[in-house]
């Protein structure tokens, strides 16, 4: 590991810290997610039933509170990158557990009027925020405490965790389901999917209390002392660390728009199709599919160990480019529930090229002091650009019959960030999460930062 980290961690303490930080990883993306799946659910409580746009409504303030992303990136990374990953985490966790029981409490529009609306704003913009914080130091701190050989395979639990949420949020719609009429999921079920996320997280704080923290002791004397005045620095990104920002910031822009398109707007579509013939179907296709999406994260990070994380990147990258249309155009059409779930599988293979090794990939470009803020910058931006707004686009371009101009907009996007994985990364080479010692020597010591960000703009495996 890095000097700035502590001592490499044994294979099985390497998994003890795995899985402790993938614990709270899950419980915020379930908060994340319980939104979009239930919002059908819940946006009558929160609008007027007159009111025709409420759809868009609510899928809007889903997309603006991506907009809270790229500063709690920049709170939570600076704060892990001066005071400990572990501190950082425990803190974002906390704030996502108390927004959660907030909405789940949220009065409705028929005793409040516009003030519930307000009330699940700054709710989720403060989710936002916290997300912000979450993605980039969870992917930092799983790839650190993970061991040199492995880190494909042990950081891939990150998307383990992170689907693993949606999947948690569609299991406890598919229970209401089965149990409970959709008058009382409407009424009040869609607060109990909300509370479990706010009191689970519980168990996540006291989980990561007992993490390792992977900043070594040194490091955090240097700066509580004054004497490093880089970590976390703002200027040190935007300055001299900007090759591997806008690298960050490229390799994750097609991803996250196939992501929330696929992972999202996908099932959203499977929902709206069995809808008006058998609820419970759509529900069991898009639980099933996204379970499949989550157990094959740790497969594609094994692959990325052995060929490089450069070719899993461009199979994902030409495999969007190809199947978007299929996807968005054949899914709505479904009727079948087999076709159906075959059409979901199928990009959510593609997708795995992306999410099961895209933590290790940002976080192999940065130096340590710079790590967390860093990761969670690059995605943050990128996430909010062209992550979040996907599902709100796609509702809009579905109103105004334009959704082959969304397809096309997708594929474009996937399409820049092939271009970048095809001519702008490696597959072997040295990098910063393994050997940042010898990163240092080769780019002419500490100091040379302008040469360490040409080394740093190229990913290795």
């Amino acid at each position: 590991m890095s000097t700035s980290t502590a001592t490499s961690p044994t294979i099985r303490r390497s998994i003890s810290n795995t899985l402790k930080g993938s614990a709270g990883n899950l419980v915020e993306w379930y908060d994340v997610y319980v939104y979009s799946v239930f919002a059908t659910y819940f946006e009558s409580q929160f609008f007027p039933a007159d009111e025709k746009n409420s759809s868009i409504y609510i899928w809007a303030i889903f997309a603006v509170t991506f907009l809270m992303r790229p500063i709690g990136s920049w709170f939570f990374g600076r704060f892990a990158d001066r005071h400990g990953r572990r501190l950082s985490l425990t803190i974002s966790v906390s704030l996502m557990a108390a927004c959660s029981i907030l909405i789940a409490l949220s009065p409705t529009a028929e005793s409040i009027g516009v003030g519930s609306v307000i009330i699940l704003v700054f709710a989720r913009l403060l989710q936002g925020f916290a997300t912000g914080g979450e993605y980039g130091t969870s992917a930092t701190y799983m790839s650190e405490t993970a061991i040199s050989g492995h880190r494909g395979f042990l950081s891939s639990f990150h998307y383990v965790t992170l689907v693993g949420g949606h999947v948690l949020a569609q299991l406890t719609l598919m229970i209401m389901v089965l149990t409970l009429p959709h008058d009382a999921i409407a009424s009040w079920g869609w607060r109990v999917a909300f509370a479990i996320g706010g009191l689970g997280a519980l168990v996540v704080i006291w989980l990561r209390r007992t993490m390792d923290e992977t900043l070594n002791t040194a490091t955090l004397d240097a700066v509580r002392s004054g004497q490093s005045q880089e970590s976390g620095s703002m200027r040190e990104l935007l300055v001299r660390q900007w090759r591997p920002l806008l690298t960050c910031f490229l390799v994750t822009a097609g991803g996250t728009v196939a992501f929330y398109t696929y992972s999202v707007t996908g099932p959203a579509i499977v929902k709206g199709a069995f809808a008006g013939t058998d609820v419970l179907a759509g529900t069991i296709i898009n639980l099933i599919a996204l379970t499949i999406l989550m157990l094959l994260q740790p497969l594609g990070g094994w692959i990325s160990d052995r060929v490089g994380r450069k070719s899993l990147l461009v199979f994902f990258g030409a495999g969007g480019v190809l199947y978007t249309w299929v996807l968005l155009t054949q899914l709505p059409q479904q009727h079948n529930p087999y076709i159906a779930f075959a059409i979901l599988v199928v990009g959510f293979v593609i997708l795995t090229g992306y999410t099961s090794i895209n933590a290790v990939v940002k976080a192999e470009l940065f130096p340590t002091h710079i790590r967390a803020l860093g990761v969670g910058f690059g995605y943050a931006l990128a996430n909010s650009a062209f992550g979040g707004t996907a599902p709100l686009l796609y509702q809009a371009a579905g109103e105004t019959d334009t959704v082959t101009w969304f397809i096309v907009y997708v594929t474009a996007v996937i399409a820049v960030s092939l271009f970048v994985y095809i001519f702008f990364l490696k597959n072997k080479s040295a990098n910063w999460l393994d050997d940042e010692a010898g990163m240092r020597s080769r780019v002419g010591g500490t100091r040379d930062r302008d040469a360490a960000d040409v080394a740093t703009s190229r990913v290795p495996s």
